[in-house]
């Protein structure tokens, strides 16, 4: 396995990377970066969603441009506002102590807001297809002199009908920039673009195999990420035997999770890959005999851990793609016995836990975190039950002088509470569990839907609104851009909405109905 100094990139670079945790290079940055380095020729990377990406073209570019420009010399193009903000911020996070300007772009932002910074000078502008054209029509926006252009998640842009203006846009470029091109499929329109506005490019693909998860109990939870730390509690308080690997995506976030555990009196540790041999053998020993029933890891240092019988496999982060998720959750339920899965969303990664769950063709179901009163009521029934059992087993109890002595002058109840107090402390109160709030899952991603009925067919915009309405109860005020065409039509719905649609159709054959599926591209109107 390359490591990202065998990459050639600079020592600054190196040191960020570092310090943000990142152990090894995924597969399309390992491929991806020596070549934008190199300087030759354009880009097409076949890569699935959270496969890295971002850095894959993000820390290349960064070293690649000049410092203290006062023009645009990246342009970003993603399919919505949210990836458009995370990619931003990625590139944020990687640039280091280098004075780069980075700024994302979209629909929904203020405009005056956005024009302010224009002026002032970005050096990386990351936006969607829709502001971005909005901005050249206002000639707001010069990209004619952009050394790089990106083409995120492409395929995305070409379902939710963006791809008049991605045209559009890319011929107000630069003729002498280097483009890149990421896209999970490569349908027949996406080659096009390749082939049309593209010189000579290097096909960089991610083969995938296929993909099977086993039957473990797997579920979510959304979580805000500043929460997600007292939901794993609660998940450890909740249950009566916890045996648990806990996967991170970095070494900072192991070190920084381990030690909040250990310093709540868990018995955890972490391992990642700045341990020697020697440490981590010690602490896999400690973990396999149950000295420790909490280890937290990264992917890459939990490889090669061969550990039967654990009870919960967690993501505290999601996992960088379905390949990951199957192999993390494969590590419970062995031996025949059941296991629990358990993943944390947060309100922006609900369309890549969608895609994870599509790809591994699995089932991933949604639910509460228990709650306080939930888990004080649990512990409490276990110290019973404990106590009942040393009674049992222990005919003959210590300190039962001093017991005697106690009784004498105080009530055996108030004994026995004090006992309590005095061992749990203030560990049975509610005061002492911080709340967690509601997050609420992003689910303001559109997708395009294509319908094989239209006119001919007697359709309406009511009698699709309220086909879709009675099929799966989604309510009209998400439902969308609604085109009546002759032979077909075509609806917007949220994200999940969409995905509620397209499984409710997947288990219908095709007849009388009309049936779904994501829009592939433009069509001109009948």
């Amino acid at each position: 396995m390359e490591s990202f100094e065998d990459l050639g990139l600079s020592e600054s670079t190196l040191k960020v990377i570092k310090q943000k945790g990142f152990e090894e290079p995924t597969p399309i940055q390992a491929k991806t970066i020596p070549v934008i380095l190199s300087g030759r020729g354009d880009i097409v990377g076949q890569a699935q969603t959270g496969t890295g990406k971002t850095a894959a073209f993000g820390l290349p570019i960064i070293e690649l441009l000049a410092e203290n420009s006062k023009t645009v010399q990246a342009l970003i193009l993603t399919p919505t506002r949210e990836l458009a903000t995370q990619v931003a911020e990625e590139i944020n996070s990687l640039k280091g102590r280098k004075k780069l300007s980075i700024a994302p772009i979209y629909g929904g932002q203020s405009i005056d807001l956005q024009l302010r910074s224009l002026k002032k000078g970005i050096d990386v502008v990351v936006g969607t297809p829709g502001r971005i054209l909005d901005h050249l029509k206002r000639r707001t926006l010069k990209l004619d002199k952009i050394s790089f252009l990106v083409l995120d998640e492409a395929d995305e842009m070409l379902n939710m009908g963006f791809l008049e203006d991605v045209t559009e846009i890319i011929e107000n470029t630069a003729l002498d920039k280097r483009t890149m091109l990421f896209s999970a499929t490569m349908p027949p329109e996406i080659i096009k673009i390749a082939k049309k506005y593209m010189g000579e490019y290097d096909l960089l693909k991610v083969t995938k195999g296929p993909l099977t998860a086993n039957q473990t109990d797997q579920i979510y939870f959304e979580v805000s990420e500043a929460n997600k730390f007292e939901a794993l509690c609660r998940i450890i308080d909740i249950e009566e035997e916890f045996y648990a690997l806990v996967f991170c995506r970095t070494k900072i976030d192991v070190d920084t999770i381990s030690n909040h555990l250990m310093e709540r009196g868990y018995d955890a540790d972490g391992l990642h890959g700045d341990m020697n041999q020697s440490q981590r053998e010690k602490i896999l020993n400690k973990f396999k005999k149950r000295h420790l029933n909490i280890l937290v890891a990264t992917d890459v240092a939990a490889r090669g851990i061969d550990v039967q019988n654990l009870s919960h496999v967690i993501n505290y982060s999601l996992p960088q793609d379905p390949e990951s998720y199957v192999h993390r959750i494969g590590r419970t339920g062995r031996a025949g016995k059941g296991g629990n899965a358990i993943t944390f969303v947060t309100p922006a990664e609900y369309r890549k836990l969608q895609f994870i769950q599509r790809e591994a063709k699995t089932d991933i179901r949604k639910a509460k975190l228990p709650n306080v009163t939930d888990i004080i009521n649990t512990k409490k029934l276990r110290i019973k039950s404990d106590l009942e059992e040393i009674v049992k087993s222990c005919p003959r109890i210590g300190y039962l002088e001093m017991s005697r002595e106690l009784l004498q002058n105080i009530e055996p109840e108030n004994i026995l509470a004090a006992l309590l107090q005095y061992t749990f402390q203030d560990e049975l109160e509610e005061k002492s569990y911080a709340e967690i709030a509601d997050a609420v899952v992003d689910t303001k991603g559109k997708t395009r839907l294509f319908v094989t009925h239209g006119k001919q067919d007697g359709f309406t915009r009511n009698k699709l609104v309220n086909f879709i309405k009675d099929k799966c109860g989604i309510s009209d005020n998400k439902i969308r851009d609604v085109q009546i065409l002759d032979k077909f039509s075509f609806v917007t719905l949220p994200f999940h909405d969409a995905e509620v649609l397209l499984a409710y159709f997947k288990k219908r054959k095709k007849g009388t109905e009309p049936f779904f599926t994501k829009a592939k591209k433009a069509r001109k109107k009948s």
